[in-house]
């Protein structure tokens, strides 16, 4: 930096010199046509071809180029005659980039300017221009260089390109549709070769380095994430070439690789490399491609068990589901590719969790065929899950077999469906029946993992397998075995976690199969709650409602449900410090009390309950958490919009006679959350229930919320803003668009919010703890 001349020291790293004052009446941008000629950009620009590069100078360069590209400067049009001077300066410096004697840094800073003017001229460069395609030539030279934090600076320029080449609204100027058309194709031919080359140069960039295995955890996170970055540039060339032509060119880069890969103990790294690309471009492959994905299975059976190569090969085979499903030659396939995923179970973690995923999308996309070879899939899933192999996966990744099984079964008759769900539920259920035979005190020892890794394969099953007949007697039948679950293990949240998730699961494919089981199931969790007060109980109910709260022959036992839950979660939640320290139920409690305004209002609002939980929502409005806060205000703004509903208009007087007592106290709070008892993130819900409330009860509502916004001292808030704030809930009420509203409840919301000073005599004022409860008869 010595030998910078001191004169434009000062350009470095800033442009504001472009901008010159007139008279005081303030600035304007320096046309291009001056800058092009003003002598510290000559400077700036002759300094690079000094034999020592300054990064002073390529500081400046840069903030010129991106200067010129700027709305504010005009844009490229504008600086058109800048452009024209910069450009061959900076092309002069591509030899350099080859240059030998050049260091790292140098070659860096040369990079650097390359990258900027793809990144800025891209439009220009999208036009194909000879000019432009010796830019485009000068990044893909930047692209080869080996060190790839150089390289990859040119990424964005590639993506940013293939996004102009490939978008539908292209510019109108080219005339009609037929003119576009043939424009657009020309584009794609003119950089058809570039992008060709950017493959073969960009893929092998993911090969793993020699010492792999002796990666830190920082490193290998490195060489991933460069993994991701050349995945994502394999699809912008995929979308400009189409995913077979870029399939073509990393399959000559596979053979070629496959040659030398011949046992564990020889060069894999180049195939895995080659396989890794061509799995990052599946979903630009066509389905039907006949010539070269025939070819890469047949290879696939060909490589060592490696287990990183066999993982990446596990990965590939299930990124080509598709291909496998409807491709001439796919399904004739499954068979090589289904040993393939054996082996991968047996070899290492990794490669299990590969297989296992695999092999779910094969089944999921191929599932219709494979509907005739049920005997053979249930043998892979006794092998791998049962223990009859040795399937080195997790209890998750097993998960992955459950539902891919559940998937075929899905797609057969319903009595042989009926069969292969029995079958599929055996298998699981033997443990679980082995563990209870134990008794009672074995069962209650055992550590939950131990449980819930086959409940949670109840879980899939019973959301996968889409026979609700089926599922309901496989639920009636396990019955038992799950009723023991719950008496035994109620006091485990993760255990009832677990059960109530395959319960939501089983309620939601059976519906109204489900028969009795349900009487059964809805008794057990209402009285295991009194005592253990889990909230999945209250989750799983809000499954239940949803799907019989309509049901005239469940309202019975269905009323006794919900208010036997109500009554004794506002038992539980008596102050803002219960909801505080058990938020997970008031987030499900009033996410059920939602439900039950929607599917049985009939059975929820008239009863005894409906008051308490009412001043139960009161306590908690304010609470930190989250999800129960929204879960409360989503239930008073339901309670407030009931006019909506055709099931809901009966109730209004009900509504009312509970709701206009408390008014004063409910808009009050919400008030106070508007204004700062709330995370400012909230400000919409929190919005909505006041705007819901005002809409609901018009000049009454409005005279609540006169009282409360009286209550925020002028020091606070000005009198004009209270006026806005007051019009807006009175716009609220005669029925303006509630979007349009917001501007003056958000401006209310930041003026308390200001400082904390302010937001402590804001709160203080409102006092959202202080309820003045209604005493409930």
């Amino acid at each position: 930096m010595d030998s910078v001349p001191r004169e434009w020291v000062v350009l470095v790293g800033d442009v504001s010199w472009c901008m010159v004052s007139v008279g005081g009446l303030g600035f304007y941008w320096i046309p291009g046509s001056v800058l092009a000629t003003h002598p510290l950009v000559l400077t700036a620009l002759s300094s690079l071809n000094c034999d020592i590069l300054s990064e002073a100078s390529v500081n400046v360069v840069s903030e010129l180029i991106h200067y010129t590209a700027s709305g504010s400067s005009g844009g490229v049009s504008v600086q058109m005659p800048l452009i024209q001077v910069i450009v061959p300066q900076v092309m002069s410096l591509q030899a350099q980039l080859r240059d030998s004697s050049k260091d790292d840094e140098d070659v860096k800073a040369i990079a650097r300017l390359f990258a900027d003017m793809g990144d800025s001229y891209v439009e220009l460069i999208a036009t194909g221009s000879n000019e432009a395609m010796m830019i485009v030539n000068a990044l893909l030279e930047v692209a080869s260089l080996p060190e790839f934090d150089i390289a990859s600076m040119t990424f964005n320029f590639w993506h940013n390109l293939q996004v102009i080449l490939t978008k539908r609204n292209f510019d109108i100027s080219f005339g009609d549709e037929a003119s576009i058309e043939a424009e657009r194709n020309r584009r794609l031919q003119v950089f058809r070769q570039s992008y060709e080359s950017l493959v073969s140069l960009v893929s092998s960039r993911v090969q793993y380095p020699d010492d792999y295995q002796n990666l830190s955890y920082e490193d290998l996170k490195e060489f991933k994430q460069t993994r991701y970055a050349v995945a994502d540039v394999l699809t912008d060339a995929a979308s400009v070439l189409g995913g077979d032509t870029t399939l073509q060119i990393l399959y000559m880069k596979l053979v070629e690789a496959v040659s030398s890969c011949r046992n564990e103990q020889s060069e894999w790294r180049p195939a895995e490399a080659a396989l890794f690309c061509i799995r990052a471009i599946s979903n630009y492959v066509s389905v039907g491609e006949a010539n070269v994905m025939p070819q890469v299975m047949d290879l696939l059976s060909k490589l060592p068990h490696q287990p990183q190569l066999l993982q990446t090969v596990c990965l590939i085979v299930g990124a080509y589901s598709k291909w496998l499903d409807a491709a001439p030659s796919g399904f004739s396939k499954l068979p090589l590719v289904i040993d393939i995923l054996m082996s991968g179970m047996r070899t290492s973690e990794d490669s299990a969790a590969a297989a296992a995923l695999a092999f779910r999308h094969i089944c999921d996309d191929c599932r219709k065929k494979l509907c005739a070879y049920c005997k053979q899939l249930f043998h892979i899933y006794y092998t791998a899950v049962n223990g009859e192999g040795s399937f080195k996966g997790s209890a998750e990744d097993s998960l992955h077999l459950v539902e891919a099984l559940s998937m075929v079964i899905t797609e057969l008759p319903p009595e042989p469906a009926k069969d292969a769900l029995e079958e599929l539920c055996s298998s699981v259920v033997t443990p679980l029946q082995e563990v209870i035979n134990q008794g009672p005190e074995v069962l209650e020892k055992k550590h939950a993992r131990e449980l819930t890794v086959y409940i949670d394969r109840f879980a899939y099953i019973f959301r996968y397998v889409n026979h609700p007949g089926a599922v309901a007697d496989a639920v009636h039948r396990l019955w038992p075995i799950f009723k023991a679950i719950f008496d035994l293990r109620a006091w485990d949240m993760r255990t009832m976690e677990s059960l109530c998730r395959a319960c939501k699961y089983a309620v939601r494919t059976s519906g109204r199969f489900m028969g009795i089981t349900i009487g059964a199931m809805l008794e057990e969790i209402q009285g295991l709650y009194q005592q253990h007060h889990q909230p999945c109980f209250l989750y799983l109910s809000s499954e239940v409602i949803k799907i019989f709260g309509s049901d005239p022959s469940c309202a019975s036992y269905l009323k006794n449900m919900i208010e036997a839950l109500f009554k004794h979660t506002t038992c539980l939640l008596t102050s803002i410090k219960e909801f505080t320290r058990r938020p997970d139920i008031g987030d499900d409690c009033f996410l059920l009390a939602s439900r039950c305004i929607r599917y049985c209002p009939q059975l929820f609002i008239p009863s005894s309950i409906f008051p308490a939980l009412v001043d139960c929502a009161m306590i908690g409005i304010t609470v930190q958490h989250r999800e129960a806060s929204n879960s409360i205000l989503t239930f008073l703004s339901d309670i407030f919009d009931l006019a909506k509903s055709s099931k809901g208009e009966q109730f209004l007087s009900i509504r009312d006679s509970v709701i206009i007592p408390r008014g004063a106290t409910i808009t009050r709070i919400l008030v106070a959350a508007l204004t700062g008892a709330l995370p400012s993130s909230r400000l919409e819900t929190v919005a909505y229930a006041l705007l819901a409330l005002t809409r609901a009860y018009g000049m009454q509502a409005l005279e609540w919320a006169k009282e409360s916004v009286s209550l925020i001292p002028l020091a606070a808030v000005k009198e004009v803003e209270r006026i806005r704030f007051l019009q807006a809930l009175s716009d609220a009420a005669s029925g303006a668009d509630v979007n349009v509203l917001m501007i003056p409840v958000e401006e209310l919301s930041d003026v308390c919010r200001r400082n904390r000073t302010v937001q402590e005599i804001v709160q203080g004022a409102l006092k959202p703890l202080e309820l003045n409860l209604v005493p409930v008869p």
